[in-house]
């Protein structure tokens, strides 16, 4: 059974250990992006882009040290001991998260190539739910994805100024729970196969949205909310 959808970006800043001398300047994100986690009960799917497809289980384990802090993660409480495995971004923001918010929650990632196609996206959304469904314990599921990254002169991405008026409709839409919207996003929103895999999961869209943040601190487009099926 879907419990709840929490919509959060795939930003290291949002740690504050990561985000240094900036961790004050992105406490609303971080707090934000708790908030969001923490509805999703204690079994959690987490949506997310990466370089190829994936998945990872509860005993998987990593370290943001690829990001310039040797800070470990888990996607459970009690991760198999060992090696971390070398995690996609949207796993270890996911790990963080679940320690976070709900400390005893158990994560299984399922990573998306971040060049798929639209409809295969879509697809993995309607065979995750359709899964759910069937499933008698209530599991929530984390979609972690950014929008454009060219949002300002100093964004990762370079600079495009016909950017911001795609982030402002990709907002509206993950503010109305338009999925009809979200299939329609242009390969310049980063996290474009998770918010479409969101899609397919939501079907004609949520029952209620709560907006908890929309933002671009960094000329990277943010956006947290909590979508309840």
């Amino acid at each position: 059974m879907l419990s709840a959808i929490a919509i959060v970006p795939s930003a290291p800043v949002m740690v504050a250990e990561l985000a240094g001398a900036a961790a004050a300047e992105t406490a609303d994100l971080r707090d934000a992006a708790t908030a969001a986690a923490a509805t999703l009960g204690r079994r959690w799917i987490a949506v997310g882009a990466g370089e190829g497809d994936g998945g990872y289980g509860p005993a998987s384990r990593g370290t943001f040290a690829g990001y310039g802090v040797d800070l470990p993660v888990a996607l459970s409480p009690a991760p198999v001991g060992g090696a971390p495995t070398p995690l996609p971004l949207c796993a270890l923001i996911a790990g963080w998260l679940r320690g976070v918010a709900v400390p005893d929650a158990e994560v299984e990632a399922h990573v998306l190539r971040a060049d798929q196609e639209c409809d295969a996206a879509r697809r993995h959304g309607q065979a995750l739910r359709a899964d759910l469904d069937g499933h008698p314990e209530p599991v929530g599921v984390l979609v972690v994805a950014d929008g454009a990254n060219t949002l300002t002169p100093a964004a990762p991405g370079g600079h495009d100024p016909d950017s911001i008026s795609v982030q402002a409709a990709l907002d509206d839409a993950l503010a109305a729970g338009d999925t009809a919207a979200l299939l329609r996003l242009p390969s310049s929103i980063v996290g474009r196969v998770a918010y479409q895999a969101l899609a397919g999961l939501a079907g004609p869209g949520p029952a209620s949205v709560r907006e908890l943040y929309r933002g671009a601190p960094y000329g990277v487009g943010y956006f947290v909310g909590v979508w309840t099926p």
